[in-house]
């Protein structure tokens, strides 16, 4: 096959056809790239855009991002899920800043050496904005050319995906290096679908392998599927009539790493006891809410929420403000929720007649499945919600 004639039809279609005013391809700079790249891994462009212009009306430069905090990073990042990146993003601010100057690094390997940044994020930074000749291996990327040579096997599979880079080491032209990357991504994205690609409409067409052997839906190929473990563990709502409901920190590293959550307790926990020994405090009343289920990639957790009023107690003893805080919905403040914390804290604001909608904390919405009355919180297919 020749990567001539391979690039000439996709620069050809991407001149037609290609996507050419999305927010990061203006006023291009790398680290408008780089932020549009991490935002767009595991989500698709139409989430990304709002997420993406209120995050760079905050934090419209690097150094506004480096030094920022991160509680306000995470409640500009809430509602895109998978937080690490968030967190990776910010860190690798702080490293530029300290290492580079405040100036993206315009090589590959210093670029990879950034949290958060792989092969095919530095390549798709360094080619859409520094004008480089780098290749990309992005899932749609992988789909596009895992049908077009009908290359069998999951690509996350060391030799299925050494094979998929050399094919994409050898496409990757010299001239118009981002105009091919670029649509490269948007053959995956908008033609080459997972389900029900439009194959009539792309110009690899006519010598696809996948499409002349009707192989669409068999490749690329799936991710072995594990059947997933439930975990279980009461989440607190403990109000307090004046100050509001208590939240806590959740750890840096780990699932909803550094956002705001409700005390947990194990379930089978006797429930006064428990609050009693950790916060000082005496139940008035309790509710128990039915029980709402949140998935991530390699687990299902069952929460059971329980409503708590506490009594005038010595929980203030226990306060501090970088970990734990009473939080009152009619002013809330910037703070990063896990989305089924924030949509607990609304059952709880209807409940009590207190519509936070306009201007509480931004909730994550892309981790957790569906129960009757409970939102949406299917998740997008990738990594856990780290």
């Amino acid at each position: 096959m020749s990567a001539m004639f391979f690039s000439e039809r996709v620069l050809g279609w991407f001149d037609e056809h290609g996507r050419k005013d999305l927010p990061w391809q203006q006023q291009t700079t790398p680290y408008r790239v780089w932020v549009s790249e991490i935002m767009l891994q595991q989500t698709q462009v139409a989430t990304v855009i709002p997420y993406y212009e209120r995050f760079m009306q905050r934090f419209p430069d690097l150094p506004s991002l480096a030094a920022a905090s991160q509680d306000e990073v995470l409640h500009h990042w809430s509602g895109l899920g998978y937080y690490a990146r968030a967190r990776n993003l910010q860190e690798a601010a702080r490293q530029v800043m300290a290492h580079h100057a405040g100036r993206f690094p315009r090589d590959l390997e210093s670029a990879m050496a950034l949290p958060g940044i792989g092969r095919s994020t530095a390549g798709a930074i360094l080619s859409l904005a520094c004008g480089q000749r780098q290749t990309i291996l992005d899932g749609n990327v992988k789909r596009v050319l895992a049908r077009h040579q009908g290359i069998a096997g999951w690509p996350g599979q060391s030799a299925v995906l050494r094979r998929l880079w050399a094919l994409a080491e050898q496409l990757t032209p010299r001239e118009r290096c981002a105009d091919y990357n670029q649509v490269m991504m948007d053959l995956g994205a908008t033609l080459c679908r997972r389900g029900n690609p439009a194959c009539g409409e792309c110009p690899l067409a006519d010598d696809c392998v996948a499409r002349s052997e009707e192989r669409q839906a068999e490749l690329p190929g799936r991710k072995p599927r594990k059947k997933l473990p439930v975990r279980h563990t009461h989440m607190l709502l403990l109000q307090h009539p004046d100050k509001g409901v208590l939240l806590e920190r959740r750890p840096p590293a780990g699932i909803w790493g550094g956002l705001w959550s409700l005390p947990e307790a194990a379930v089978g926990s006797a429930l006064p006891d428990w609050c009693r020994e950790r916060y000082g405090c005496d139940i008035l009343r309790r509710e128990g809410w039915p029980l709402l289920r949140h998935t991530f990639s390699h687990y299902h957790l069952d929460i059971q929420p329980v409503w708590l009023e506490v009594a005038e107690n010595p929980v203030d003893a226990v306060l501090e403000p970088d970990s734990r805080v009473w939080y009152k919905a009619p002013s809330p403040d910037k703070r990063g929720l896990a989305a089924p914390v924030k949509w607990l804290l609304d059952q709880l604001a209807a409940r009590t007649g207190v519509n936070d909608d306009a201007n509480g904390a931004m909730c994550e919405t892309g981790s957790g499945s569906r129960r009757a009355g409970a939102p949406d919180l299917s998740r997008r297919p990738g990594q856990a919600d780290l």
